[in-house]
């Protein structure tokens, strides 16, 4: 269940994660040009958010960020209890984070949908990206449970090297939308300063 050992002792990655990498690092391309597009828009509005927006809140967006970004500590500790070969801890923290994950799904849907009530992706620039912005990263959190739920599915039956990279990889993705996720918060916070 360990990396493929090459010579002289260095360890390699599996082909499953670079995978989830190299798709981690799209995606984070993604967001580039989502953040660069934003702060663009911002330096050519001299009102941003434009007048009869308001200005985004402090506190939940915050704490939702900081409840998910925490879902990091029960991930990684169920890839460490499946090294161990404690596939049963594993499954508990991975349905740990998967509870906590959709808690914060539907938070902020709640939050987007009141949003939504007091201005929309039409009304302005600042609408329309601060809309997709907030979409995107929701839409990565889907995929993050989805991927969560099937590997929650396969641990029933056990563990092997496929699932043990699966594991992994699922982590790797989950550690980069939990940063995603103060990085988010942070853009959108930064309409108040």
């Amino acid at each position: 269940m360990s990396d493929h050992a090459l010579a002289g002792g260095v360890r390699a990655k599996p082909t499953g994660w670079w995978g989830m990498a190299l798709f981690v690092a799209t995606e984070a391309t993604l967001f580039g040009t989502i953040f660069g597009t934003y702060f663009y828009l911002r330096f050519q509005d001299p009102a941003w958010p434009p007048r009869g927006v308001p200005e985004p809140e402090i506190v939940v967006p915050l704490v939702l960020a900081l409840v998910l970004a925490a879902t990091s500590v029960p991930i990684h500790g169920a890839v460490r209890s499946a090294r161990a070969g404690r596939v049963s801890r594993a499954r508990w923290l991975l349905v740990l984070a998967v509870v906590v994950q959709v808690g914060y799904f539907a938070m902020q849907t709640s939050q987007i949908e009141d949003d939504l009530a007091r201005f929309t992706p039409q009304g302005s620039a600042y609408g329309s990206i601060y809309f997709t912005m907030l979409g995107a990263h929701q839409a990565h959190v889907v995929v993050g449970l989805l991927l969560e739920l099937w590997l929650l599915a396969k641990l029933v039956r056990g563990l092997n090297r496929y699932r043990l990279v699966a594991l992994r990889s699922t982590a790797f993705y989950w550690h980069f939308v939990n940063v995603l996720a103060l990085l988010v918060v942070a853009v959108q916070l930064s309409a108040r300063a």
